[in-house]
């Protein structure tokens, strides 16, 4: 009785395992035929490769084209679609497909990249040049979302905050960098294209940059984070956006800082903290460093500067001269929109007479740019 209790289980589960296997083989023959995207050669080319036996066009634009510009793949076997690139150079970049016209990213790529309402996916080609923005085998710091309240905008709101590697398990405090993203962007940019907590960790681990928490909060004063906006915020316009002018530096200085410096084991003081921003957020750092002098010693801001029209800043910028810089940097792209705005930043810079670094580079308004600029500025703080 009991062998054939024993029979029969058997037999269920060998007919299981063989009903759950055909139905893997039936769920793979669905998904059509099998290929890897993107594929990087000896050679540093690479194959980009799309299922679509629907479409009747497939087109790539990459970050290492020129804006708007694309590249036909072309349609083969089994309706895969497929072009071969470069060789490109050791970096990090980001595409979309069109599909009939369609922005898509890569399904075959899990590593797709989010800012604001824009996504693409990602590509290394890794070597020397691209190892700063790779999870390399290094003491990795802990990247956490953080809520917090803001009286000044009267919100609860989100930001990230990198703490470096040991931290958990130390007494020892720590300077703070607050880094602000861009227009269109919000408390995720940083980490998502930016692959800060990943440059941080490569630099703190080669010794050349010091061990730092960094705090990336949304720059939207009308957002409580990239998953909701306000109850009460109007469609903005060119108009009704000058109402928020100002009071996200407010939120930042009243409400982040001393949170942060709460929650968190710092070393208090100017000589303490640094800030910089990209586009948009090195607008808000000018702003927020000219407002609040007393505040930040390091400050770095990325393709931005000063729009015309600005009145009374002479006399700002020479107060935060007297409060006393540890350092400024500067950095554009020759080719960026911003570059008149950034000249006017560093003519006022010299009528001043606040001394600071410029770093210009090749491209324009663009996250190749600001990724380097943070590998450049990261090193000089709190040194």
């Amino acid at each position: 009785m009991k062998k054939r209790i024993f029979t029969a289980v058997l037999l269920l589960v060998v007919v299981a395992v063989s009903t759950s296997m055909a139905g893997a083989q039936e769920i793979n023959s669905q998904q059509g035929p099998q290929f890897d995207s993107p594929v990087v050669a000896d050679d540093n080319t690479v194959t980009f490769k799309v299922h679509s036996p629907t479409a009747q066009t497939v087109a790539i634009n990459g970050s290492w084209m020129g804006w708007g510009e694309t590249l036909d793949l072309q349609k083969g076997d089994d309706n895969v679609w497929s072009v071969t690139v470069g060789p490109l150079e050791e970096y990090m970049y980001h595409y979309n497909f069109f599909i009939d016209g369609v922005s898509a990213i890569d399904p075959k790529n899990a590593h797709a990249l989010r800012d604001g309402v824009r996504y693409a996916s990602m590509l290394i080609v890794p070597g020397e040049a691209s190892e700063i923005f790779e999870i390399n085998d290094v003491p990795h710091g802990t990247l956490s979302q953080v809520w917090y309240d803001s009286p000044s905008l009267n919100l609860n709101r989100r930001m990230y905050v990198y703490t470096p590697p040991g931290y958990e398990s130390s007494k020892e405090e720590y300077p703070v960098f607050y880094l602000l993203h861009g227009g269109g962007g919000d408390e995720d940019a940083w980490t998502s294209l930016g692959r800060t907590n990943y440059i941080l960790d490569n630099l703190i681990e080669a010794g050349k940059a010091l061990p730092m928490i960094v705090v990336m909060t949304n720059g939207n004063a009308f957002q409580t984070s990239s998953l909701k906006t306000a109850p009460d915020a109007p469609v903005l316009t060119r108009e009704n956006y000058r109402q928020y002018s100002g009071l996200f530096e407010k939120s930042l200085v009243k409400d982040v800082i001393p949170f942060v410096e709460k929650t968190y084991r710092v070393k208090p003081g100017k000589e303490n903290r640094a800030i910089a921003g990209l586009s948009m957020g090195g607008g808000h750092t000018v702003t927020a460093t000219t407002e609040y002098p007393d505040v930040f010693g390091y400050i770095g801001v990325f393709s931005a500067g000063i729009w015309e029209g600005n009145t009374g800043l002479e006399e700002k910028f020479t107060a935060l001269k007297n409060s006393g810089i540890n350092l400024y940097w500067v950095g554009c792209g020759e080719e960026d929109f911003v570059m008149e705005s950034n000249k006017r930043l560093l003519d006022m810079l010299e009528q001043t007479g606040i001394e600071h670094e410029y770093h210009e580079s090749a491209g324009g308004h663009t996250w190749a740019n600001w990724r380097d600029y943070l590998a450049i500025f990261a090193p000089k703080l709190f040194k």
